[in-house]
């Protein structure tokens, strides 16, 4: 079928550059298709979909503690409340670090220094 399409198909005589031209609903493309992202929208994506995944362990453990599945809620509830603590300090971390501050840069960052 596809030798057969490429023999007996339509060819064009004058084929220019802007029938060549990749093309999108009718727009011509305005920049490359292959721009550099900044590693810095990885690194939030990353703390988002590991602090998303660990939330989301809070459900199950919400509906067992009201079933009262555990035999020992006090206990349960302090497992919970170190787990939320954890979370808390690594995100308050990842602040501290400037992994959420988009529009500014640390010149100690780029430099490699530490900071005071």
């Amino acid at each position: 079928m596809l030798a057969m399409a490429a023999l007996a198909g339509q060819r064009s005589r004058h084929e220019s550059p802007e029938k060549r031209d990749v093309y999108e609903s009718g727009v011509p493309i305005l920049d490359r298709a292959h721009k550099r992202i900044s590693v810095h929208f990885y690194l939030v994506a990353l703390v988002f979909v590991v602090l998303d995944v660990e939330v989301a362990f809070l459900y199950p453990w919400a509906v067992a503690f009201r079933g009262g599945v555990a035999s020992a809620p006090w206990v349960s509830l302090l497992d919970m409340l170190a787990f939320i603590s954890i979370l808390a300090l690594v995100y308050g971390w990842l602040w501290r670090e400037g992994i959420f501050d988009w529009g500014r840069k640390q010149a100690s960052k780029i430099s490699g220094e530490k900071r005071r």
